[in-house]
C-alpha cells in the first residue's frame, strides 16, 4: 500500500494535480523557489490539522524562506476549500483525487501515510521524512536547500 521514502538527492517526480480552486500545478510549475510536499491523511482529522495549523502559525518564516508549501492527499477540491475557510491556510491543498502523486511520492493509496518532502529550486529532493516533523525541522531543511541552490 505505501511506497519507499524517496531519496534525498533524488529528482523529484513530476505530477500534474489540481489544487483547492481547480488550476492545475505540475512540479515544472514550481521550479525556482524551494516547495514543502506535507502529504496527509485526511482533512479535518487531529494530527493533520494541528500539523497544517503549525505551519500556518509559522507562514512568515516559510515566506521569509521564499519556500512554497503544498499539503496533498486524495480528497476532492470541496473538501480542501471546506478545510481552508475553517484554518485559514495561507497555502493551498492540492486534491489527488486519482492517488497519482501520492503513489509516485510513496505516499500511498486510499490512505496517504504522513510525508514530507522538501524539493529544491531545481527540483532536487533535499528532506524527506515520515511523521509529524516539527515546523522549525522543516524550516530548517527550507533554509538549507535554499543555500544548496544559491551555491
Amino acid at each position: 500500500m505505501f511506497g519507499s521514502l524517496l531519496a534525498v538527492g533524488s529528482k523529484a517526480p513530476e505530477f500534474v494535480v489540481l489544487d483547492d480552486g481547480g488550476s492545475k500545478l505540475t512540479l515544472a510549475m514550481l521550479r525556482g523557489a524551494p516547495t514543502v510536499l506535507v502529504f496527509y491523511p485526511g482533512d479535518d482529522t487531529t494530527i493533520c490539522t494541528a500539523q497544517l495549523c503549525e505551519i500556518r502559525d509559522n507562514w512568515n518564516a516559510f515566506r521569509k524562506l521564499g519556500a512554497r508549501v503544498y499539503g496533498v492527499n486524495g480528497q476532492g477540491q470541496r473538501s480542501h476549500r471546506h478545510f481552508i475557510e475553517k484554518h485559514r491556510f495561507p497555502f493551498p491543498l492540492l486534491a489527488d483525487e486519482h492517488w497519482r502523486m501520492c503513489r509516485a511520492y510513496g505516499c500511498g493509496f486510499w490512505i496517504v501515510r504522513r510525508t514530507v518532502y522538501v524539493i529544491d529550486a531545481d527540483g532536487v529532493i533535499r528532506y524527506a521524512r515520515r511523521g509529524k516533523p516539527s515546523t522549525a525541522e522543516i524550516l530548517n531543511a527550507v533554509e538549507g536547500c535554499s543555500k544548496t541552490t544559491i551555491s
